[in-house]
């Protein structure tokens, strides 16, 4: 075979691969476009998540910096979109005092949630002799004093959203929940006795959400 055959098979050989690799180009490009005009059509909308309720069973500062408590907390989620589902998978809730991570992780169980539908969760956070910050521990004894306390009821997982067949990979999920929480038996903020030293009161408090 001449040179001139040999370099003419090689030239034929890379526009073979150029046309492959460009024809697989414009099939990504097409279908990644498919996608995105799909998501702009659809605007899928954030979960939207309310702290419903929150039941106090014990809430207790012992030693200057040492915590206990256990709280029921009844969780509203929703999912507003019309043609969006939602799958939550890994999620925990737990609460915060200032910044500070005072109770354990509780584990919500994996869950999928359709159009318009609507999940309810009531999960325990709990924490029993968890040192806090030195100066945490005074602030919550003048709270538990003074008949309420400001906590961040806090729920970290991740989601993936569901549009027909196709399922999108996953995404961070991050919810806050800021409330005032009355605590023990004191019945003037509205609480209800619902066992032995368990008071529950109702607190409608709507969550921030980051997807």
């Amino acid at each position: 075979m001449s040179v001139k055959e040999c370099t003419h098979h090689k030239d034929k050989k890379q526009k073979t691969v150029r046309r492959l690799c460009a024809g697989i180009l414009i099939f990504l490009f097409i279908v990644l476009l498919t996608i995105l005009l799909i998501w702009a059509i659809l605007q899928p909308k954030k979960p939207r998540f309310i702290l419903q309720d929150a039941t106090i069973f014990n809430f207790n500062v012992s030693a200057p910096n040492i915590f206990s408590t256990s709280i029921q907390v009844t969780i509203f989620s929703r999912n507003p979109n019309d043609n969006i589902g939602v799958y939550y998978e890994k999620m925990h809730v737990y609460a915060n005092y200032h910044n500070q991570q005072i109770t354990y992780y509780t584990q919500i169980p994996s869950v999928y949630q359709g159009h318009k539908d609507v999940n309810i969760w009531s999960p325990y956070v709990s924490s029993n002799n968890v040192p806090i910050a030195p100066y945490n521990g005074p602030d919550l004894k003048q709270d538990q004093q003074n008949g309420g306390v400001w906590l961040d009821f806090k729920i970290d997982g991740r989601v993936k959203w569901k549009v027909g067949t196709f399922t999108s990979g996953h995404y961070h999920l991050h919810v806050r929940c800021p409330a005032y929480v009355p605590f023990g038996n004191n019945l003037g903020d509205g609480g209800i006795v619902v066992g032995n030293n368990a008071v529950k009161y109702q607190l409608a408090r709507s969550c921030d959400v980051s997807v």
